[in-house]
């Protein structure tokens, strides 16, 4: 789910079930229940304390929403990678689905990284200006279920792979009570095409002192870039350390083809399917 801006149309899977297991009618009545709880949202009215942008390019935005008034809302957010609803009030554009960038920890406000997709309701979004009004749905998802690698019977090691604005809900992540400052190893691998959309910039010492080791990687950066290059996957690969696979944890949020590359290198290595973690 990544700025995350997520498509508002529907996805509606065919009904025949007769060679399928009973898994994937639990999956179909999973999208039902989103589809469900998109329809019948109840819609909170919130005021933008800030519209800027988070890139050198203005390609994405950073948006923060005062829910000063709506704290029922604000404390419904409870874990890392949970997302909701946004539309513009008084527009009759679909609602966007987002992820919350900013930690549970964080009260009163809950903030957004936005990519400015032309003709979209993220566009409108990131054309307004503080005071304007948006309308917020319910809190959604589970979020990051990071109890699977916690302690006890937890990870020492963490690998967190994070694409474009898939990033906000890592954020989320980092900055949350998930102690990285206690694990032997936690390494963030973060890719964009180059520096000037490459989010979060201004945080990555923070990140670095808290424990997490901060691993930029860009597929198509200019000449005086001497760090990783090409996809976040490659990069891993070609770097990627001996693991004790019981004791490794895996969070991933962004582009398809790399969560499932990134899936499939784990899995080849012995690391259990329920401690790699995406956050839907």
């Amino acid at each position: 789910m990544a700025t995350q801006t997520f498509s508002s149309k529907p996805f509606l899977p065919s009904l025949h079930f007769s060679k399928r297991p009973p898994a994937s009618i639990s999956a179909f009545s999973r999208r039902l229940s989103v589809l469900a709880s998109a329809t019948t949202a109840t819609w909170t009215p919130a005021p933008l304390s800030v519209v800027s942008p988070a890139t050198s390019d203005s390609s994405i935005f950073h948006v923060v929403t005062d829910l000063s008034s709506s704290p029922s809302l604000s404390s419904s957010y409870s874990s890392p990678g949970q997302y909701l609803q946004v539309r513009v009030s008084g527009s009759d554009s679909k609602p966007a689905f987002m992820a919350i960038a900013s930690p549970p920890t964080l009260e009163g406000k809950f903030e957004f990284l936005i990519k400015r997709v032309p003709g979209s309701t993220a566009e409108l979004i990131c054309g307004l200006k503080e005071g304007d009004l948006v309308e917020l749905g319910p809190v959604m998802g589970k979020g990051f279920p990071i109890e699977r690698i916690e302690e006890p019977q937890g990870a020492d090691s963490v690998f967190i792979f994070a694409t474009g604005t898939g990033i906000s809900a890592i954020r989320s992540l980092i900055e949350s009570d998930f102690p990285t400052n206690k694990k032997a190893d936690v390494r963030l691998y973060y890719g964009a095409r180059n520096l000037q959309i490459m989010a979060y910039q201004d945080r990555f010492q923070a990140w670095e002192s808290s424990g997490v080791t901060v691993i930029p990687v860009l597929s198509q950066p200019d000449n005086s870039w001497i760090g990783e290059t090409g996809y976040v996957q490659n990069a891993f690969l070609r770097t990627k350390p001996a693991l004790n696979p019981s004791s490794t944890g895996v969070v991933l949020c962004g582009q398809k083809e790399m969560a499932e590359e990134i899936t499939s290198s784990f899995l080849a290595d012995g690391v259990p399917k329920d401690k790699i973690l995406t956050n839907f």
